[in-house]
């Protein structure tokens, strides 16, 4: 039976797991890395591009109302401007006077500690999934230093960015445990400068983009006026965003260059309108992560309370998943009014309106996000699959990848390689699958610890050339969640692959 490691060591060995197969490095490690930069290696390139492959084929070739779109990572700063990013697209940052250390103040978290009413100090930690027994410990081991008898009272913790001015310097950095270290709280924008043309001055000023929506919107008009679009339609994008986070973290989830696939669906204003759109997105994405082999019992739609949005935004619902690090957003699905191209258009002077010829009437229509990350989905895929059990005695690790998902298909493996006959075989089968998916030859080493290399990467499908292969034509096929096996022809064998890997 597979069984899953603890949470505290499952990232470790994802992580690790990552590394000796060739999904993901870390950028420019020969150099000692860049934090919040990773490189994908053979095997995670191919997953990534499956991920994409996917969702592009289900959400735009499959659907008769999106259409694609690729806009450049540079624009016209004028943008940001309009969308609100040069102004407003920062988080609050905190730094540790004493490490040098820089903390997101609203990752970072602090409490009184207070015992029979009297406050004796402050604890702070900054956020995870052991955050309140990690400021519980900091705040005993305080009482117990301070040798002080009585009732220590439930901790009250809040964010840096609720402390009043009056705190800060009785509130110990995370880092160095001394009181007054940390600095106030201050915006730092996320946006990433650079320059255009030959000087670097203010008016050469550009921006890498934060997120691919606003190309979507600037286009807007070019593709109502050149594709045969009626609202409601969404306009679909998968591309690179850039943001220069104060503190990246949990490997790639949180990272300074990502990649968003994203749709902007445009809809009628109506009010009573948008709660069913809104509604719809949400099934289709849910039944989307299923489609790909995230199981629906790890999913969890998290609605975000009326406060919490954006002054536009009508809702927002949030699909995150159960990393080993925690539950976190996976993806956003946003209403967000027409805010995005009212002030584009107010920006630009160039009108955004629709003509409705079914009503008979002009106006900005609204629009339904739903954004994701290729990452964090790359990121769930691997947790999801990751497994351990027990085969014959020996311990087994597999990464339980859907097929459609997994970075290769299938293996073909000659049971000898000093046979003629069977490599002959073997080739010219692996020529012929080579065709239609992305396979692998392998004739290195015994059969079982092929297999085992196999299950590991998280290929489905090991296809053994035997001897009885010389014999009948038929071929041995291996599962690699139940590791049972079954003869073939194989024509049977290309018919049994195409209905359970192009799905």
């Amino acid at each position: 039976m597979a069984k899953q490691p603890s949470k505290t060591s499952q990232m470790d060995t994802i992580v690790a797991l990552c590394k000796r197969r060739g999904f993901i490095f870390p950028s420019s490690e020969i150099y000692g890395g860049i934090n919040g930069f990773f490189d994908y290696g053979p095997l995670g390139v191919e997953l990534r591009k499956n991920i994409k492959d996917a969702w592009w084929r289900d959400m735009v070739h499959r659907r008769d109302d999106v259409v694609g779109l690729d806009a450049s990572i540079i624009m016209n700063p004028e943008t940001w401007k309009s969308s609100g990013h040069i102004e407003g697209f920062t988080d609050p940052m905190v730094d540790c006077k004493e490490s040098k250390l820089r903390y997101r103040a609203d990752h970072l978290y602090y409490a009184p500690v207070v015992v029979d009413g009297e406050t004796i100090g402050y604890v702070s930690a900054l956020q995870s999934e052991t955050l309140d027994e990690d400021t519980q410990a900091q705040a005993e081991k305080l009482k117990r230093k301070l040798a002080i008898q009585g009732t220590l009272e439930p901790l009250k913790l809040k964010p840096y960015t609720a402390a009043d001015p009056s705190e800060y310097e009785k509130i110990p950095s995370p880092e160095t445990g001394k009181p007054g270290s940390l600095t106030p709280p201050r915006n730092f924008n996320l946006m990433f400068k650079t320059y255009v043309g030959a000087l670097e001055t203010a008016t050469s000023t550009a921006y890498l983009r934060p997120e691919t929506a606003q190309g979507i919107f600037a286009n807007f008009k070019n593709v109502v006026d050149t594709s045969r679009v009626r609202v409601p339609f969404g306009i679909a994008q998968i591309g690179k965003a850039f943001r220069n986070e104060i503190t990246p973290r949990n490997y790639i989830f949180r990272s300074r260059e990502f990649e968003q696939m994203e749709i902007e669906y445009f809809i009628p204003p109506d009010e009573d309108l948008w709660p069913k759109y809104h509604r719809e997105w949400i099934d289709a994405r849910l039944n989307w992560f299923e489609s790909i082999g995230i199981p629906r019992d790890m999913l969890i739609e998290q609605v975000h309370p009326k406060e919490d949005l954006a002054h536009y935004a009508k809702a927002c619902t949030d699909i995150t998943f159960k990393y080993p690090f925690g539950v976190e957003e996976l993806e956003g699905i946003a209403a967000r009014g027409n805010y995005d191209l009212m002030q584009h258009q107010e920006g630009s002077g160039k009108s955004m309106e629709y003509f409705d010829e079914g009503r008979g009437e002009r106006y900005i229509p609204h629009v339904i996000e739903p954004s994701l990350g290729v990452d964090r989905t790359f990121l769930a895929l691997i947790c999801a699959a990751y497994a351990e059990d027990e085969i014959d005695g020996e311990k087994r690790a597999l990464l339980r990848f859907h097929p459609r998902m997994a970075p290769i298909k299938a293996a073909v493996l000659p049971l000898v390689k000093n046979k003629p006959e069977l490599m002959e075989i073997a080739q010219k089968l692996y020529k012929r699958l080579q065709r239609h998916w992305n396979v692998f030859f392998d004739v290195s080493g015994a059969i079982g610890r092929r297999y085992r290399r196999m299950d590991e990467i998280g290929t489905p499908y090991c296809i053994t050339i035997d001897f009885d292969t010389l014999e009948d034509g038929t071929v041995t096929l291996r599962d690699r969640d139940t590791t049972k096996q079954e003869r073939l022809s194989e024509e049977d064998l290309l018919a049994f692959l195409t209905q359970h890997i192009d799905v």
